[in-house]
C-alpha cells in the first residue's frame, strides 16, 4: 500500500523508464506475495497420502488404526444427519437448517481433540462437534422445529446451546475460560466461529480480553470461504490466522478438509490453553459444499467450477484412501458403516415426525413481564390470520 500510494504521488516518467520502474516493483511485489503465503498445516493430501509435519506429527504419533475408523465413522454419521435434516426441512418438518457439508473433517477433528472437562461453545453449525460431545442428533432439531430454546443440558456435556447471534459465543467462551483460570482449573474453552462473524465486534472485543487476561481458550474459525453470500477476501486484507498477532497471541491455518491435521492443531492449542499459555486462533480452511442454510440459494453468487475444485478435497474421501492404502480397513467395514448409517437417517426422521407441532402463540409469551398493549394487538392479528385457514377449509367442502 505504501509503493502504490507514493508512486501515485512521483512526476510522470519516460515510458522507458516507467516501464522498467514499474518492472522492477512488479517483480518485487510478487517475491513480497510469494514469501508472504499463508502456510498450511497439513498431515493428509486430498490424495489420502500421510505427509510429515515436524510441529504437529506427535499430536497424532499414538493415534491407532481403531482411532482411525473411528474419524471416519464420525464424518459417515454426521454427514448422514446433516443430509436427513436438510431433506427434512425441504418436507416442511423443520423451519430452518444450516448445513455443514464439507466442513466434517474441521469438526470431528477440532471436537475430538476436546477433554471431557473442556467446555465448548458453538455457532449453529457446529453439528459434528456436537456429535462428538455426545449430543444426541434429534436434540438438535427441535429448535430448528420450532418446539424448544435448545434440547439439551448445556452442562450434560459441556456443550453449549446453539448461537444464532453471530459471533457473540466469543466472548461467553471468553467470560467462561476467565472464569476457569480464577477457579484454578486446568480445563481448556473452545469457541467455533465463521469467517463472517470475523468481522464481527465481538469477536475482536473477546481477543482483546482473552489475550490481556491470558484466557485458556482457542478460537476455532472454520473459513468455509463464504459468509451468506460475500468471499473472504472481502472481509479481509490478510489470511485471517494473522489477525491474532495484532492481539498478541498466535494463529495457525489448518487444512480444514483434513481431519488428522485438525486433530493435531487443535490438540497442539488445547495444550498450550491448559498450561497457561493464553488464547490461540485457529483458521481451519474448509469449504461449505451447500448453502449457506436452506434458505440460500448459492447459485446465486457461487461457480460451480469453485464447488468443483473443493469436491476432490472431501474430508471423507481422503481419509477412506488414506485407510485403505494403509489396509486399516476393508469393505466389511465400510458396509457395516453405511448400514449404520441409514439406520441413523430412520432414526432421525422418524423422531422429528413424532416431535410436536410448535405452538403458534408461544412467540407472544415472555415479551413483557406484564404484558404490552401492542403485543395483545398482535396476537390478535396473528389469531385472526391464523382462523383464515380454518375458514378457508371450511368454505371449500
Amino acid at each position: 500500500m505504501t509503493v502504490d500510494s507514493s508512486a501515485a504521488r512521483q512526476p510522470r516518467r519516460s515510458a522507458a523508464g516507467k516501464a522498467g520502474t514499474t518492472g522492477s516493483k512488479r517483480t518485487t511485489r510478487t517475491a513480497a506475495k510469494k514469501s508472504a503465503e499463508p502456510e498450511l498445516v497439513q498431515l493428509l493430501t486430498p490424495e489420502g497420502k500421510r505427509v510429515k509435519n515436524a510441529e504437529y506429527d506427535a499430536y497424532v504419533a499414538g493415534i491407532t488404526p481403531e482411532e482411525l475408523r473411528g474419524l471416519y465413522r464420525d464424518m459417515v454419521l454426521t454427514r448422514r444427519f446433516d443430509a436427513e435434516a436438510t431433506a427434512l426441512q425441504r418436507q416442511g418438518e423443520l423451519g430452518l437448517w444450516a448445513s455443514l457439508l464439507g466442513q466434517e473433517a474441521a469438526q470431528i477433528g477440532s471436537g475430538r481433540a476436546l477433554r471431557d472437562d473442556d467446555y465448548v461453545f458453538p455457532t449453529y453449525r457446529e453439528h459434528g462437534v456436537a456429535w462428538c460431545r455426545g449430543v444426541d442428533p434429534t436434540n438438535l432439531l427441535g429448535m430448528f422445529r420450532g418446539v424448544n430454546n435448545g434440547g439439551w443440558d448445556p452442562n450434560g456435556n459441556n456443550f453449549h446451546l446453539y448461537t444464532i447471534v453471530i459471533g457473540s459465543q466469543t466472548l461467553h467462551a471468553t467470560g467462561y475460560a476467565m472464569g476457569i483460570t480464577k477457579d484454578g482449573a486446568d480445563s481448556a474453552v473452545i469457541a467455533y466461529f465463521g469467517d463472517g462473524a470475523s468481522s464481527q465486534g465481538d469477536v475482536a472485543e473477546s481477543f482483546t480480553f482473552s489475550a490481556v487476561y491470558n484466557a485458556p481458550v482457542v478460537f476455532f474459525c472454520q473459513n468455509n470461504q463464504w459468509a451468506i453470500s460475500e468471499p473472504t477476501e472481502k472481509q479481509s486484507r490478510v489470511p485471517l490466522y494473522q489477525r491474532a498477532q495484532g492481539f498478541g497471541f498466535p494463529g495457525v491455518r489448518v487444512d480444514g478438509n483434513d481431519v488428522l491435521a485438525c486433530l493435531a492443531v487443535t490438540k497442539w492449542a488445547l495444550e498450550r490453553a491448559r498450561s497457561g499459555e493464553g488464547p490461540t486462533l485457529v483458521e481451519a480452511y474448509t469449504y461449505r459444499m451447500g448453502a449457506h442454510t436452506t434458505s440460500d440459494d448459492p447459485t446465486k453468487y457461487r461457480a460451480d467450477e469453485e464447488r468443483e475444485a473443493w469436491e476432490a478435497k472431501d474430508p471423507m474421501l481422503r481419509l477412506r484412501r488414506y485407510l485403505e492404502a494403509s489396509n486399516h480397513a476393508d469393505e466389511g467395514f465400510f458396509a457395516e458403516l453405511e448400514a449404520e448409517s441409514e439406520a441413523l437417517g430412520k432414526r432421525v426422521r422418524e423422531a422429528v415426525r413424532a416431535m410436536p407441532d410448535p405452538d403458534h402463540f408461544a412467540i407472544f409469551e415472555n415479551v413483557y413481564a406484564d404484558g404490552h398493549a401492542l403485543v395483545d394487538e398482535e396476537r390478535a392479528q396473528f389469531a385472526a390470520y391464523q382462523a383464515s385457514f380454518a375458514d378457508a377449509a371450511e368454505g371449500g367442502r
